[in-house]
This record gives C-alpha cells, sequence and structure tokens, in this order.
C-alpha cells in the first residue's frame, strides 16, 4: 500500500481474515479505510485490485462491480476469472502475469 499512497492514492480494502491485523499494523492512516464486505469496497473506487483469493470474491457480480466503479477496470494479482468473461461484462480486465 505504501507505493500506492506514495503516489497519492487512498486504499479502501476488505479482506475477510486480515481486517484486524490491518488495522493493528496501520492503525488510524488516513489514507487507508478498512470495510465490512467485498461490494463495500467497490463504493467510489476508481479501480479494483484483487490482491487475495478468498471464496467470497470468486463469483462477483460483474455487473454491479461495473456500476460501482468509477472506472470499470479490474487488476487481478489471484487470477481468478475467466478474463472473456469479464471483459463481455463491459470491465477492462488485467490479470496480472497472464497473457
Amino acid at each position: 500500500m505504501e507505493a500506492l499512497w506514495a503516489k497519492g492514492a487512498t486504499v479502501s480494502a476488505y479482506d475477510p481474515a486480515a481486517l484486524h491485523e490491518t488495522q493493528r499494523i496501520y492503525g488510524n492512516e488516513p489514507r487507508l479505510t478498512l470495510v465490512d464486505s467485498p461490494t463495500a469496497v467497490l463504493d467510489g473506487a476508481d479501480a479494483l485490485v484483487i490482491v487475495t483469493e478468498w471464496k467470497v470474491f470468486r463469483s462477483p457480480d460483474f455487473a454491479e462491480v461495473k456500476g460501482k466503479l468509477k472506472n470499470p477496470v479490474i487488476f487481478d494479482g489471484r487470477n481468478l476469472y475467466e478474463p472473456a468473461i469479464v471483459r463481455d461484462a463491459g470491465l477492462e480486465y488485467f490479470p496480472i502475469g497472464r497473457k
């Protein structure tokens, strides 16, 4: 997150297992908002970046994702989705490490 913050970004994050640990590590960091659901993280976001592969992230409603993001783009560091399905839903999709 520090690299994003260095570029002036703010981060909204959700992780079903690591929220408490993230809070412990970052405390009251004003550039970080921890939310309580996977859809809440999308509200007002410029893009979605996936860095964990919990089951809760595996079957999103791509129409809802597209509707909530300012820019319909997903950067997927875990390659959770089939690129054609995401792109057919009208989202730009960048599966990191996959052609």
